[in-house]
């Protein structure tokens, strides 16, 4: 009761900002001209895109219900819907906040800065807030973790397709918008006579709000459901769900309490400001833990696994910072390898990209150790195994905070297209132009701790899974165990194909339209005719829409028929060989993604536009936008669906699996 009630305090505090957003000065009339038409295509793809996931939810209901129960059916219909109002209400407000940002940034940086991340906050406490009322409420309502479970599958399923078609959405229009206008044309960002500027700056709100949205509302959700199914199985008398539960919300108080403070700032240093909530709110849930620890457990062994997994999430996002901003060596040393063509930028990208999985992965495990063995791993594994999924809650603990901070990055982007499109004074787009930088380093860091989150609460689901078919050990020397293994770890790379095609796909449509535009409407380039902005929104719609649907499918079928045909081990390697190649491809198209993407804007400040040098950069940017957009964060999702689709259908693949074997023997 206690955090559903603190649910609904986040999402009151949400809608008041809200309000306080849509009543702060919305600029002149041509910004608002063009703030409306990025708002129509933003709320247009998102019209289109529940629509056609509107039949997946009820065929996919329809199927919990023969195969498992109506309550669970029930429980992933409302995860869906959940997740379906995260993503509109972030959406709705982020596409309010872009102009108002602009205007404000006509009076100055703490200004400017307000109303931005107060855009992002109302994603990040609609987020926490729609999850812990969510799973509060079902757990409340049945009593039964396995209905429960339900919610965390609607959950993922929405949160993979708002990914995917999000990713392919903005990356088409981006690429588009890159290769003709800024290389073969030589326009400057975000310029008018684009006919790509729209469609890439509602791309920026579909695919890193919405999109970003319910990847992490998502990771919270399965966090949270590992969390009390374990618990229940460490702690029959109900403590660790308690304990589990309490932790949650005095995360969702430390995060208003860090986004209260981040909005007091009156500091012309956003990166600052934003550093300065989040390290707020993370000692809060730091010292909420040590109480909660000590109170319910009577020792600190919970208070140590959960501190090991936020601090594993803070060092994942240092880490990812080292690798993608233009501050350290590996940025600039792309830069310097472009100055011989876009050959060796691409080259060099991927070396970052490579190595900067390694220290990671490291983190990672040191977590898991830490979590596993402070709760007693060594003499109980199921106690062990609860704190694996405790440190997964303690990284998302703050979720409320890290997706504001990562949600006002599109925000401040879309801010600065706007003076650009409007033609503001060129302070105003100095302004907006820091603000996005900043961004651009929080959004690294928050899929950085995407990923250290999602391997957490895929290692704490695949646990819940093990345990409920009765799973002890995985034999490796099983050739069975092996296939699983095998095909898991080749998935992410069919998947992360899958999604590249499909940008290229769209990508392609969306540059031959720019190039008709410009050859076909007279006076285009010379300012003295309008672009025809809606053509290529509709293209980037349409191809979202149609390719977001079997990389969605493939996650949801592959694990149901590995069980069924070859049984639960083999469904258990499968879900290891997923997590393990999932994570590494994961970082490395992040990374990589970010680093050339900051490579380009290193060049650019040196003023070394429309060189062969940022031409190289140019290419080096396109390349790593799906990277960095698309295919690798959906792979964040893509492990944990995979995981929680084997957790969902357990029972039945535990008691009618292994048709496959049993016709061999």
């Amino acid at each position: 009761m206690i955090s559903i009630v603190v649910g609904l305090i986040a999402l009151a505090v949400a809608l008041t900002l809200s309000s306080a957003i849509g009543k702060a000065p919305a600029g002149t009339q041509r910004m608002q001209e063009i703030a409306g038409y990025i708002h129509e295509g933003a709320m247009a793809f998102l019209y289109r895109e529940y629509k056609a996931l509107s039949v997946f939810v009820i065929v996919v209901a329809i199927v919990i219900s023969m195969f498992l129960s109506p309550l669970t059916a029930v429980c992933f219909v409302a995860g869906a819907v959940f997740s379906v109002s995260a993503g509109y209400i972030g959406m709705t407000v982020a596409t309010k906040a872009n102009v108002r940002t602009a205007e404000a940034a006509r009076h100055g940086m703490p200004e400017a800065l307000k109303i931005a991340f107060s855009g992002g906050a109302v994603m990040g406490l609609g987020v926490v807030g729609l999850g812990i009322v969510g799973v509060a409420a079902a757990y409340m309502l049945f009593g039964n973790i396995d209905i429960v479970t339900g919610f965390g599958l609607g959950a993922s399923s929405i949160a993979l397709f708002a990914r995917v078609g999000g990713g392919i959405y903005t990356k088409a229009a981006d690429v588009g918008a890159d290769l003709v206008g800024k290389v073969e044309e030589g326009l400057p960002e975000d310029d008018p006579r684009n006919p790509a500027t729209i469609a890439d700056n509602v791309g920026d709100n579909v695919g890193d709000v919405a999109g970003m949205g319910a990847d992490l509302f998502e990771s919270y959700v399965g966090a949270i459901i590992s969390a009390i199914t374990l618990g229940a199985v460490a702690y029959p008398g109900g403590e660790g769900v308690m304990f589990v539960f309490e932790l949650a919300f005095a995360g969702i108080i430390a995060s208003l309490i860090g986004v209260a403070y981040a909005r007091s700032s009156k500091s012309n240093n956003p990166q600052a400001a934003l550093n300065h909530g989040t390290y707020v709110g993370g000692i809060i849930v730091i010292a909420a833990a040590y109480y909660l620890s000590t109170s319910i457990f009577g020792n600190a062994a919970a208070f140590v696994a959960i501190a090991s997994g936020l601090i594993v999430g803070l060092l994942i996002g240092k880490i990812t910072e080292i690798y993608t901003s233009a501050d350290y060596s590996s940025v600039k040393k792309i830069a310097q390898q472009s100055e011989t063509g876009p050959a060796t930028t691409i080259i060099s990208g991927l070396a970052v990209g490579m190595y900067s999985t390694f220290l990671p992965m490291i983190f990672i495990c040191i977590g898991v150790i830490l979590s596993f063995f402070s709760m007693g791993g060594a003499k109980d594994a199921g106690m062990g195994l609860f704190g694996i999924a405790l440190a997964a809650v303690g990284m998302l603990s703050t979720t409320g905070l890290t997706v504001a901070v990562d949600a006002y990055g599109p925000i401040a982007d879309n801010a600065g297209g706007i003076a650009e499109m409007s033609e503001l004074p060129p302070e105003v787009r100095e302004i907006t132009d820091t603000l996005d930088s900043v961004g651009n380093t929080t959004a690294a860091i928050g899929k950085g701790f995407a990923i250290g989150s999602a391997a957490l609460t895929a290692l704490a689901l695949f646990s819940a899974y093990a345990h409920t078919v009765g799973l002890k050990a995985i034999d490796l020397l099983n050739p069975v165990t092996l296939i699983g293994l095998f095909v898991g770890a080749t998935l992410p790379f069919v998947f992360g194909a899958m999604t590249m095609e499909s940008v290229g796909k769209a990508a392609y449509q969306m540059i031959e339209e720019v190039r008709r535009q410009f050859h076909e409407i007279p006076g285009l380039l010379e300012g003295k005719a309008k672009a025809d902005y809606q053509k290529c929104v509709d293209i980037s719609t349409a191809a979202a829409l149609h390719e977001m649907i079997m990389p969605g499918v493939i996650a949801i079928v592959a694990p149901l028929l590995m069980g069924f045909l070859f049984g639960t081990e083999a469904l258990g390697g499968m879900i290891g060989g997923a997590l393990a190649s999932g994570v590494l491809v994961a970082i490395l198209m992040a990374n990589a993604g970010g680093a050339w993407d900051n490579a380009k804007k290193f060049v650019e400040a040196s003023g070394r536009k429309h060189t062969p040098v940022h031409d190289a950069t140019v290419v080096g940017d396109t390349v790593g936008d799906p990277f960095k957009d698309t295919s690798g964060p959906a792979m964040n999702i893509l492990i944990k669906l995979m995981t929680i689709v084997a957790l969902v259908f357990a029972p039945v693949l535990a008691a009618n699996g292994g048709i496959l074997l049993s016709f061999f023997k």
